[in-house]
């Protein structure tokens, strides 16, 4: 009883080693392709579209109600200490360090990490990554390399965005719903806020886009199964890249508020 217990938990460490080897190599070929040439422009535009444009629309909205809601609950507790100002204050510092880059990264992992995964496990059980491969085309460069540079770059361009929706939202709670004056709201938020603050968040996103797209990638790429493998690849790449931008977002702001 007790081997097969030890069995089991070898063979599940044994399983996640080569299960984050597997993705590290992955992860690196990716990198290492960067500048390789010859660069697919268009291809690199068309994930600007995908991951960007695209994506403004779900990111206003969830910003926009984020933001309200954690309005609502700030005026409601610093009312109980008589204390209304300070809610513009901490409102903006809670935009700016973690719901921004933290809500903006979840929302995509699920849109464009999962429609990722979606694409290149299409691609992989109908045999088209192996017609590349067969075309002496390297897939990591073709299809890894857009999607990675995209994603690098976009989020934390649409961090900035929700960062400028989560003021507004703020903005329609604590003046237009509570009252407060819209000269004070527009000081107070950004009272405690630095140019440090920004460039954290932007750090946050830079990270958070390397996740998703490198974990959409890796998981589309290593589809199996078929159809069925097709549809658990979405559901595992979101699990596995919301875990981690939840995992590395703390370790990131433990290391940048130092």
């Amino acid at each position: 009883m007790v081997l097969t217990v030890f069995d089991k938990v070898g063979a599940a460490v044994l399983k996640g080693t080569d299960t984050f080897g597997d993705f590290a190599v992955l992860a690196g070929r990716t990198f290492a392709a960067i500048f390789k040439r010859p660069f697919d422009i268009k291809n690199l535009l068309n994930q600007f579209q995908s991951v960007g444009v695209n994506s403004i629309p779900v990111v206003v909205l969830t910003s926009l109600a984020v933001s309200m809601v954690f309005a609502v609950q700030l005026a409601f507790g610093f009312k109980q200490f008589q204390a209304e100002g300070l809610a513009s204050q901490v409102e903006g510092l809670a935009i700016m360090r973690e719901l921004a880059p933290v809500i903006t990264g979840l929302m995509l992992s699920g849109r464009i990490g999962s429609a990722m995964a979606a694409e290149l496990g299409t691609m992989q059980v109908t045999e088209q990554i192996d017609a590349l491969e067969c075309l002496a085309t390297d897939p990591v460069h073709y299809l890894f390399v857009p999607r990675l540079l995209a994603s690098m770059l976009v989020v934390p361009l649409l961090t900035v965005v929700s960062v400028y929706v989560g003021f507004w939202g703020g903005y329609l709670i604590l003046v237009g719903v509570e009252g407060q004056s819209a000269y004070v709201y527009g000081n107070e938020f950004y009272k405690l806020l630095a140019f440090r603050d920004l460039r954290i968040a932007i750090y946050k996103a830079f990270v958070f886009g390397m996740i998703i797209a490198l974990v959409g990638c890796w998981k589309g790429y290593r589809t199996q199964g078929g159809a069925e493998g097709v549809g658990n690849a979405p559901t595992s790449s979101v699990v596995t890249s919301s875990l981690w931008i939840l995992i590395s977002d703390f370790f990131l702001t433990k290391l940048l508020l130092v």
